[in-house]
């Protein structure tokens, strides 16, 4: 499902960031955009900044569960910084996987916004996620057969001829002791 994704820019709050900028929307089944201006309100402007395909995959399915769990469904939405002042992220990636986007977290050079999911794509990922779905059966552990509470002689290593030092170092034969 191709999504846009609604950039908006504000006045930034300390004199080291001119602009603040923030994922504030996504728009289902939007048409191809390169940061086309929908709103200019002098200071505050919101973009149509790119449209990204949602997809889904089967092998997923737990962790769109797990989002569609969450207090409010959301869209992760990746983005990368890049040097121009007009245009100045790259939209990697639109995920309805909160696991995937923790993937982009972890990584440290990416931007990942979490927004809200709009009701027909909510609709539709749980479509997949019944249809793809499959809880992961428990499985206990068994111990193995192997007897552990043996009889121990307590001697420890077999190569040493003493039995008043069992932690010595094993020696080669003929060299002294």
């Amino acid at each position: 499902m191709p999504v846009g994704v609604v950039v908006q820019r504000r006045p930034g709050v300390t004199r080291w960031a001119k602009w603040a900028w923030k994922v504030t929307a996504v728009l289902p089944g939007a048409a191809q955009a390169d940061w086309a201006v929908l709103r200019d309100t002098g200071d505050v402007a919101e973009y149509h900044a790119a449209t990204r395909p949602l997809e889904l995959h089967g092998a997923e399915s737990e962790s769109y569960m797990a989002g569609l769990s969450a207090k409010m469904p959301a869209l992760y939405v990746v983005m990368r910084r890049r040097d121009d002042a007009l245009r100045p992220f790259d939209v990697v990636l639109v995920t309805a996987s909160p696991y995937e986007a923790q993937d982009y977290m972890d990584n440290g050079e990416d931007i990942v916004e979490k927004v809200a999911m709009p009701d027909g794509v909510i609709g539709w990922v749980r479509e997949f996620t019944d249809r793809f779905f499959e809880e992961e059966v428990f499985i206990k552990r068994r111990r193995d057969k192997q007897r552990v509470d043996g009889v121990q002689d307590g001697i420890g290593d077999r190569r040493i001829a003493q039995l008043t030092d069992v932690y010595r170092a094993p020696q080669r034969k003929g060299s002294a002791v």
